[in-house]
């Protein structure tokens, strides 16, 4: 005979948005059987001021973008909180199991509804059985190796989640997702030399460019300076972009997506030969990430300098440079 699981009462820390989500609830479309609610919170730390949370953008209902305060981790952490389970008053589930899994994924854009797990930790959390009332089942995940960082791009998505799996038959089944991110931090990167390269176009423009280094962090400030050797275009005015390119796929169905996410103007008016403009960018504002190389042999994430100039016929002329970022603090 089977033994019926008795809901438990516990007295439990306030939790925060970033730390649970929203109930999954099963329904039952054929009249099957009662249905059983499921939620699931991280665990707080004893000192509150350690607990690590960020931003992360979602879709807003009125259109335009909001963020959820989400809970942050780093490789290595330990993953721990609890699961609720939840019928119907006076109505009991039965189940054929229920699991706690730590995911993580990568989603590609052009095979949609297939996940790729990289990371994938099981734990039972009850074995068959029946349900009653209120029920919470505390998880832990020791020292967990979480070697991606979380990633929403374009053509590729990374992404982390606790996911509680009620087995019930009948395709009654229950899923719940509890989301978290992942950053790592990376050690500096060594023989960061200065970036310098003279460009132009042969008789009208000749352009010298130099920055202090290839190599940031993301707190970090771009430094450098563009000298005019010959100018015989009327220029109206230039500007530095941030630009990233995300590759996915390998080989003849390699797809390349750029996207500009940062934008400096450095001259706004008609340079002579002989001047120098100064170039002084700030990272910290800019939506970046460090730059990725081949992500489970999925997907890579560059980024370039990409200087502009427009004359006043509104030709654009421009050169890259490819600089390499990565993350040196988790905040």
């Amino acid at each position: 005979p089977r033994r019926s699981t008795r809901a438990r009462t516990r007295t439990l820390a306030s939790t925060s948005a970033a730390s649970q989500s929203a109930p999954t609830p099963s329904m039952d479309f054929f009249g099957l059987g009662p249905t059983v609610t499921v939620g699931a919170t991280f665990a707080e730390p004893s000192d509150a001021s350690s607990t690590r949370t960020v931003s992360v953008k979602s879709d807003a209902s009125s259109g335009g973008v909001a963020t959820t305060p989400t809970r942050l981790y780093t490789t290595g952490d330990t993953i721990a909180g609890a699961i609720t389970l939840t019928t119907p008053p006076g109505s009991k589930v039965d189940h054929l199991g229920v699991k706690v899994e730590v995911l993580g994924q990568i989603e590609m854009g052009f095979d949609r509804g297939h996940a790729w797990d990289f990371v994938a930790l099981a734990r039972e959390a009850r074995p068959a059985g029946d349900l009653i009332g209120v029920t919470e089942i505390p998880f832990v995940f020791k020292d967990v190796e979480m070697p991606h960082e979380s990633y929403e791009g374009i053509n590729a998505r990374c992404r982390y989640v606790v996911r509680t799996t009620v087995t019930r038959t009948y395709g009654g089944t229950v899923t719940h997702d509890l989301p978290f991110v992942v950053r790592n931090v990376s050690v500096p990167p060594e023989n960061d030399a200065a970036i310098k390269m003279e460009v132009g176009i042969e008789d009208c423009l000749h352009i010298e460019f130099e920055y202090a280094k290839a190599k940031y962090h993301l707190r970090d400030c771009v430094v450098g300076k563009i000298h005019f050797l010959l100018v015989r275009i009327k220029i109206k005015h230039m500007e530095l972009e941030i630009r990233r390119r995300e590759s996915t796929g390998a080989g003849a169905n390699t797809y390349n997506e750029s996207e500009t996410v940062a934008k400096f103007e450095v001259m706004d008016g008609a340079p002579v030969k002989g001047e120098t403009a100064p170039v002084r960018l700030f990272l910290s504002p800019y939506d970046l990430t460090p730059t990725y190389k081949n992500v489970a042999n999925r997907f890579n994430v560059k980024y370039y300098l990409n200087l502009v100039l427009v004359d006043e016929e509104d030709r654009r002329y421009f050169k890259q440079q490819e600089i390499f970022l990565y993350r040196d603090a988790l905040e």
